[in-house]
């Protein structure tokens, strides 16, 4: 299966490529891509040099365009798409029907994927999305089991691809108003999910309180760690109880369902991760690239080494097993 991974910055592209990546996706520095902050992402130079680097060590490069337009801007969109198509990229992946019907209709030689945030999780839908603007590869959300993935593989002649690592949400692909209610930014619209620019540290007695906007997103005691305040990771008082209501700190590891993935035509299993270290990557990408290669070969999936990497230290298998609340 082909092994798709993260790269938010021209050198974690680079490492992701050495690494073993099959192919690498990435975005524009601008709201185009749901991963937009300081620091990351590529600017157009950037984005020639690296499908240039990647198409010479046999890797792919896709942008993810998947951010929606606000009326009136659709422009800022348009170009990334053209951008992306005169710089080389192997594919776009688009979110927004308006988008896919543009890039279908102005670059027809473009290979159109479809985003996770546009939420497609039914047969149905998936067929609409490829008979109607050619989509050849539709990202699934992280809210289906195997044997669903497997029911609408059964029922549809695009290229599945799912998330096998990284972070999780627990909120509908593309659907998410929470940071925009704290912070006035969209994670949808402006790409991004609870910005740096409105994150506080507050020492309170012995108490380290982390501060998203103008609300208190958690409470660490004295050399407890204190979290990065993503809202739906918060934790909340609720019918009388404090705890973790909506998700606890942890990150995705599908590693060990690799083999079924694959027997139920999975096409390609996702690395989650543009905001972290080249290093993250590279040492993520390693361990999948050896899992995929021992799947292939029919050997057992090699031990987990990435607990450390984790968030929270800790793993789930997320919606893949239906145990995650």
């Amino acid at each position: 299966m082909e092994l798709v991974c993260p790269a938010g910055t021209p050198a974690a592209l680079r490492s992701a490529v050495q690494a073993g990546a099959h192919t690498v996706y990435c975005g524009f520095a601008d709201e185009t891509n749901a991963r937009n902050f300081p620091g990351l992402n590529f600017s157009r130079e950037d984005m020639h040099q690296a499908v240039a680097f990647a198409h010479q060590h046999g890797s792919k490069v896709l942008v993810a365009i998947n951010t929606f337009p606000r009326a009136g801007d659709e422009d800022i969109w348009h170009r990334a798409i053209a951008d992306a198509e005169s710089a080389g990229v192997d594919a776009v992946i688009l979110a927004d029907v308006g988008l896919l019907a543009w890039a279908a209709a102005r670059h027809p030689g473009l290979r159109l994927h479809l985003s996770v945030q546009a939420a497609a999780a039914n047969p149905d839908v998936i067929n609409f999305y490829a008979s109607e603007f050619g989509v050849r590869r539709v990202v699934l959300p992280r809210v289906l089991s195997v044997a669903e993935i497997a029911a609408i593989n059964r029922e549809i002649d695009v290229e599945t691809e799912v998330f096998v690592f990284g972070g999780l949400c627990v909120m509908a692909e593309g659907r998410c108003s929470m940071s925009s209610y704290a912070t006035g930014k969209s994670p949808n619209m402006q790409g991004v999910c609870s910005p740096a620019s409105h994150v506080q540290y507050v020492q309170d007695g012995a108490d380290m309180i982390s501060k998203l906007g103008a609300f208190t997103i958690d409470k660490a005691g004295k050399d407890e760690p204190a979290p990065y305040p993503t809202l739906c990771k918060g934790c909340f008082s609720a019918r009388g109880e404090v705890s973790r209501v909506f998700e606890e700190p942890t990150s995705l590891n599908a590693a060990q369902l690799i083999p079924q993935l694959a027997k139920v035509g999975v096409t390609a299993l996702k690395i989650e991760g543009r905001q972290r270290s080249r290093a993250y990557v590279a040492a993520v990408v390693r361990n999948f690239r050896a899992a995929v290669e021992a799947t292939a070969a029919g050997r057992p999936i090699p031990a987990d080494t990435l607990t450390h990497l984790s968030e929270g230290q800790s793993s789930t298998l997320g919606a893949y097993k239906k145990t995650w609340r």
